[in-house]
């Protein structure tokens, strides 16, 4: 707003101006700048992240380099920036902030390092930390720093060995084995291992150690399912067989059975080794057997119950013989069903039921035998029980009689002591009562004596004269009552009692008789 007489008022000079512009220009050097300076250095690393370093200037790498080996070599550096604050020339680093890698529960992560030294030909696994590969010791579940541009992690799922299974182990990477004839080998050399492993979750890395599962639970084979176990007895008859055959793997054994049986396994399938089992032990031994035990009998012998089970417990033991040295153990094998022809079949079969029924009557018999005997001897058991109650109560009552009859002779014992130890007592009362009587009168005439003797020698010093004495005690007991006599007259009546203590001896009766 312009004044009157201000011709410039109402415009701004140009020194005005160019301070005004430098004290914006100043404050955005101070401001502005320090601080997009101070966010252009600064890292800032959250949680769960990490940030990879790449040096702009410095030493060239090599050709066959991945990473800078020391801080002076430009390119990616192998140490991460971990979470946190930090401050970098962003003229001489870049950075990359990375999440860290997170292996989750139930998964194994595998390391795979991507920089240093070529393996030789034939090795996959990097045994030293300069050398590039598969790095054997696996990543547990967890959250891990890695540099992305130095180690790959893959996934893979924990080995699980179920109960009732074992895991046999087959080293991929050792050493080879010193002798490669031998089915197993031993620990540290490339192969399967004679140790299994225990049900359980196994943190193992893939492509160090494979583990295949093999079933040592029981398992059972039903021969009938399994093609004709017939076979033609001695007379030409031909026998078909039906069976069960129960089995197991051997633990101890199950590495060595899985070579022997494992030729055919596809990955990832654990039954096929059961039946490689099944095809190349169990039932060749069992059709052997019947062929060459069953070609020795009879067709009706077969039949009869001696003879079968005598061929069924020969099948047993045969079958435990022949496959306990292969590392099955027989857990029991039995002969169900034995089918000859039915020309024989027949009339055996009713023979063997006419037998069986001649035993049941045989039996039914013995039985009615064994009840008859089992009633007569309860019968005296309950005799024998009747007596015993009838003595028992003839005792019972007994004793109680002679019980009380002492208890009676104990008590009138114990009542005649009591009366006599009375008796005694009252004697002695009595006697008591006696001495205390004839004492308390000696006493009564002691006394008597003792006063006497006293009133008579204080007569006797009142010259014997009675009436004196008695005057005298007389005053003795009065004098101190009297503190002082009133009287009007001499002829009162109280003065008539000291008078007669005044009078002479010989006129005591005439004063009284003047009174």
């Amino acid at each position: 707003m312009s004044t009157p007489g201000n011709k410039n008022s109402g415009n701004i000079s140009p020194k005005a101006l160019a301070g005004c512009f430098g004290i914006l220009v100043g404050a955005f050097l101070l401001i502005v700048v320090p601080l997009s300076a101070y966010q252009s250095f600064r890292i800032d690393v959250q949680p769960g992240e990490v940030a990879v370093l790449i040096r702009k200037i410095g030493i060239d790498l090599d050709n066959s380099d991945e990473i800078a080996p020391t801080p002076e070599y430009k390119g990616v550096q192998l140490e991460v920036l971990r979470e946190g604050r930090y401050f970098y020339n962003p003229y001489e680093w870049e950075w990359e902030i990375v999440p860290q890698v997170d292996v989750p529960t139930g998964k194994i992560g595998v390391r795979t390092r991507l920089y240093g030294e070529d393996l030789p030909a034939g090795e996959y696994l990097a045994k030293e930390p300069t050398q590039k590969g598969i790095i054997a010791k696996p990543l547990e579940p967890g959250r891990y720093p890695v540099n992305p541009y130095a180690e790959r992690i893959d996934l893979y799922d924990p080995v699980t060995i179920p109960a009732g299974f074992k895991g046999v182990a087959t080293n991929l990477a050792g050493a080879k084995p010193k002798d490669p004839n031998q089915t197993l080998v031993d620990a540290g050399e490339r192969g399967v291992q004679a140790k299994t492993l225990d049900p359980g979750i196994y943190f193992l890395n893939p492509f160090v150690t494979r583990v295949n599962l093999v079933d040592c639970r029981n398992q059972r084979i039903d021969l009938a399912d399994n093609g004709d176990l017939g076979f033609p007895t001695k007379d030409g008859f031909w026998v078909s067989l039906d069976g069960i055959v129960e089995f197991r793997v051997k633990p101890d054994r199950a590495p060595e059975v899985y070579v022997l049986y494992n030729e055919f396994v596809p990955e990832g399938q654990l039954d096929t080794i059961d039946e490689e089992i099944r095809n190349k032990v169990i039932l060749p031994n069992a059709r052997s057997f019947c062929r060459l035990q069953g070609s020795n009998n009879l067709g009706r012998e077969l039949i009869q119950g001696d003879t079968r089970s005598v061929f069924a417990e020969k099948f047993r033991a045969e079958m435990r013989k022949a496959c306990d040295p292969l590392g099955v153990e027989i857990v029991d094998a039995q002969i169900t069903r034995i089918r000859p022809p039915e020309k024989i079949a027949q009339p055996l079969r009713d023979r063997e039921i006419a037998k069986q029924k001649q035993e049941q009557y045989s039996q039914q018999t013995k039985q009615q035998i064994s009840e008859q005997e089992l009633a007569i001897q309860n019968e005296l058991v309950k005799q024998k029980q009747s007596l015993v109650q009838a003595e028992q109560q003839v005792i019972k009552v007994t004793t109680d009689a002679m019980q009380k009859q002492q208890v009676a002779v104990t008590q009138g014992e114990q009542q005649l002591a009591v009366a006599k130890l009375k008796l005694e007592a009252a004697k002695d009362e009595a006697a008591a009562i006696l001495s205390r009587g004839q004492g308390a009168a000696q006493v009564v005439v002691f006394q008597n004596e003792a006063e006497a003797a006293g009133w008579k020698q204080a007569v006797s010093a009142f010259d014997g004269d009675g009436t004196k004495y008695a005057r005298y005690v007389l005053y003795q007991k009065i004098a101190p009552s009297y503190k002082t006599i009133m009287a009007n007259t001499a002829d009162s009546p109280i003065m008539d009692i000291f008078k007669s203590f005044t009078a002479p001896t010989g006129s005591t009766a005439t004063t009284s008789t003047k009174k």
